[in-house]
Formats: structure tokens, C-alpha cells, sequence
């Protein structure tokens, strides 16, 4: 099957081979376990423990505060310290369950399904929601609100987001390498609850090993195929791999159920096989330490609520002091100035550079070039997008369609003027998607 892909994009510098040979290792936390109540779209979970009381490893300590939200499991066994405030990879304070580990490990009895197929759709979704599954990729939107859209009978294809094009992040290589059959597994269960759908793999062309290996075992599944994409950064956004693997359009004032799709990130989908197979919760989550001022970076499997310093510390720590540190991608992660945040459901990376380079240059005049405009996945034009959003002109920006961004940051990686232009666009986009609701 041809490459395809989407209209726009970048290539930046990948980085990945910093860290893609480097098998996952399982690694336990030294310090307490943080696990903060907000770890997904929609409301807050809701603690079910009181300090001073004990948990094992895969009890639920909050449940969620309603249908778009999720449950949060102890990942180890130990003494519920304290219930408060803590900082997270975003930047902000939020209400935390702190469990100091007692080392045991002394975990909960799961109920193993021994055959999905005579699972119910209700039995299976009901299995999500209670595991805890939210989308790992980032998003966090809760999975079982995901399948379950309002007419089921239209979805036509589910897609597995196996991009991953961020530039340095390699835990869903790893994990595709390494848990094909998981991947695979969860795919099918998630083809269970839509009789009509077939399952896209879709997978960046600079995996050709994961391309191979995927393809070999879904070989006899008709309902599965691989899809090979190009190598272009945001690849792996919903919008655009929906359009590269289906033809199809998503815009802002739709959800991708309404064009008949459903993505998952790869994490997610493994997860979902967990949950109903094995009946174990969300409680772990592989994760990628890297970046040139990391002394051996490499691809952990570590409990939710582990502190980032601990696995830094697992990667050799710092080789040089950073200049800059991002949780997440380098396109779209956050920039942090302290590893002391918990490894939560939606964080897949910490990334530590010796050099900040986008400091290093100055915002100029737009000299009107057009490049933003030629690379962006939306078809807009960032620039104009840019300055009615500084010029606090949300008409304008409503008008020349700002809503529509997915915030890539694909135009200020492009821009010769080195002007911020997707963080102007973000500050208002908020706003001009409320505005159009308004409207209906």
C-alpha cells in the first residue's frame, strides 16, 4: 500500500535515535506517589481515600466525578500521606492523592475474560470506563465516552495512531516493537463494538520495522490493515491522520465519530486490551527520558504517579545542566523548570536540551513570505491569524477561521521572523470556539 499523508507539515530534526534502540525497562519509584484528581478531559475524579488509610496495588483511590471523566488506581501498595495540591507537567496546582510506598507491592485479584468475543458492548465498554482508560496520546478524553458515539452504526473506520510524530518521543515505537500482540489485541476488541468498521494501522515510514512486523501479524486479519505514512510532523494529529488514512475531513464543529472515524493513540488502545482481557486498570504507562543533556536516554514502563526525577535519576541523570526542559514533545509539550511533577495518564515524555534554541532569536517584522501559510495542516493563515489575536480582534480571527487551528505549532517552527505565532493563535482560539457555539 502507497504512502499517504496530509496537506502542509514540517520535518523537523527527529532526534529519535537518541533513544529508539533502547528496549523498555520496567522501573519502580524510590519516592512517594503522587496522583493528581485531574488526569483527563472533563470533571475531576473524586477521592475515595482518607489519609492513614492503606491501598494495594490496583485499588481504586478516586472515582470519576462523572461520565466524562475516569477512575485513578493506586499503582503500588502503601499509606495514603496527605490530599493536597501538587504541580503538574501543564503547570498548574492540582488536588493530589500523595502514597508513600511500602515496597511490597501487594497487589489487588483481577478477573482474567478468558474469551472477548462473548463479551456484550456494554460488558466491554463498561470495562473501559471502570479501568480507568483515557487517550494517552496527550488528549486525555475519556475512551469510553469516545466509543460510545451517537449512531454506532456509521463509524466505518477505527483508526490506531501509530505516528508518533513528535520529534525525540519513541514509547510507542517501543511499545509497538515490543507489544504488537497488545496492540493488535485491543484493536480487535475495539472492531467488537463496530460490526461495520475496519481497523487502520497507521504508521510513520520511518518504522519500517513496525511496518513489517504489523503487517506480518495481521496478515489473516481481514478486518485490520497497516497503513504506511510519510514522515511528516503533525502526522499524528487527529485531524490529520484521519485525512491521510480515509480521505476524510474533520473540522473544527465536528468530533472525527461524524466522519464515520475513531483514533486512538497506541498506548490507549494496549490499555483498552488490558482492561478487558487481563482486567487491569489504567496504572502504568510507558514513557521516553531524552534529549542531548541526558547521560542515557532511553524508554521506561513506570506506575503512574511516579515522580519524573526518580526515572531521570534511571537514565544516568543530567550529563550537562539543561538550558530547557519540555514534558511532552518539543512541538507541543510544556516547557518546566523542575522534574519534581508526577508521571500522570497523558505524559509520554520529559525532554532535557543543553541549549535552548528558541530563546535564542528575537521575533522580528513579518515580512508576508507565506511559509506559516504553506505549511499549515489547517489551510489558514497563521500571520493575519496571529496579530487580530494580539490585537485582540476576535471578529476577525472568528472570520478568517482561527478556530480552526489544532495549535501544531507548525508556523512558528517555519517563520523566518521567528515570530510566536501558534502561541497568540492558542490565547484566542479558546475564545472563537466559544463564540461559534454561541452562534448555534
Amino acid at each position: 500500500m502507497g504512502l499517504k499523508t496530509f496537506t502542509g507539515g514540517v520535518h523537523p530534526y527527529e532526534g529519535k535515535e537518541l533513544s529508539k534502540d533502547k528496549p523498555i525497562m520496567d522501573l519502580q519509584p524510590k519516592s512517594d506517589l503522587v496522583y493528581p484528581l485531574s488526569q483527563h478531559i472533563g470533571a475531576p475524579a473524586n477521592p475515595i481515600v482518607s489519609v492513614g488509610d492503606e491501598v494495594k496495588k490496583g485499588q481504586m483511590i478516586a472515582e470519576a466525578g462523572g461520565f466524562m471523566s475516569a477512575p485513578i488506581y493506586a499503582s503500588v501498595s502503601g499509606k495514603v500521606k496527605k490530599i493536597e495540591p501538587r504541580r503538574v507537567a501543564a503547570g498548574g496546582m492540582v488536588n493530589s492523592i500523595i502514597i508513600e510506598n511500602d515496597g511490597n507491592y501487594d497487589e489487588v485479584e483481577y478477573t482474567v475474560c478468558d474469551d472477548v468475543t462473548k463479551l456484550t458492548n456494554d460488558e466491554i465498554k463498561a470495562k473501559i470506563q471502570t479501568a480507568g482508560v483515557v487517550g494517552l496520546g496527550g488528549a486525555g478524553f475519556p475512551t469510553h465516552v469516545k466509543l460510545a458515539p451517537q449512531n454506532p452504526e456509521k463509524i466505518d473506520f477505527i483508526i490506531a495512531n501509530c505516528a508518533e510524530c513528535e520529534p525525540y518521543l519513541t514509547s510507542d515505537y517501543r511499545i509497538m516493537l515490543e507489544m504488537p500482540e497488545q496492540l493488535i489485541g485491543g484493536m480487535k476488541i475495539i472492531l467488537q463494538l463496530f460490526e461495520g468498521a475496519k481497523g487502520i494501522l497507521g504508521i510513520e515510514n520511518n518504522k519500517p520495522d513496525v511496518i513489517a512486523k504489523l503487517t506480518e501479524l495481521t496478515k489473516d486479519e481481514p478486518r485490520i490493515t497497516v497503513q504506511p505514512l510519510v514522515t511528516k510532523y503533525p502526522q499524528g494529529g487527529e485531524r490529520s491522520i484521519i485525512y491521510a488514512c480515509t480521505g476524510r475531513k474533520v473540522n473544527s464543529s465536528m468530533l472525527p465519530a461524524d466522519a464515520g472515524c475513531i483514533v486512538d493513540n497506541v498506548d490507549t488502545i494496549c490499555s483498552i486490551y488490558r482492561a478487558v482481557k487481563l482486567g487491569q486498570p489504567l496504572m502504568s504507562r510507558v514513557v521516553t527520558i531524552t534529549g542531548d543533556a541526558v547521560a542515557d536516554p532511553r524508554n521506561f514502563r513506570v506506575p503512574t504517579g511516579t515522580c519524573f526525577a526518580d526515572i531521570l535519576e534511571a537514565a544516568g541523570g543530567f550529563k550537562t545542566q539543561p538550558e530547557k526542559m519540555i514534558y511532552g514533545g518539543p512541538m507541543m509539550g510544556f516547557a518546566s523548570y523542575t522534574t519534581e511533577i508526577p508521571v500522570g495518564k497523558t505524559n509520554s515524555a520529559l525532554l532535557c536540551f543543553t541549549k535552548d534554541e528558541a530563546a535564542q532569536y528575537e521575533p522580528t517584522a513579518c515580512i508576508n513570505c507565506g511559509r506559516c501559510v504553506e505549511v499549515c495542516p489547517s489551510r489558514i493563515v497563521p500571520s493575519r491569524l496571529a496579530k487580530f489575536a494580539e490585537n485582540g480582534q476576535l471578529d476577525e480571527f472568528c472570520k478568517w477561521g482561527g478556530a480552526e487551528c489544532v495549535e501544531c505549532g507548525s508556523c512558528s517552527f517555519i517563520c523566518p521572523a521567528k515570530k510566536h505565532l501558534a502561541q497568540a493563535i492558542k490565547s484566542m482560539r479558546r475564545d472563537a470556539i466559544a463564540k461559534n457555539k454561541e452562534k448555534k
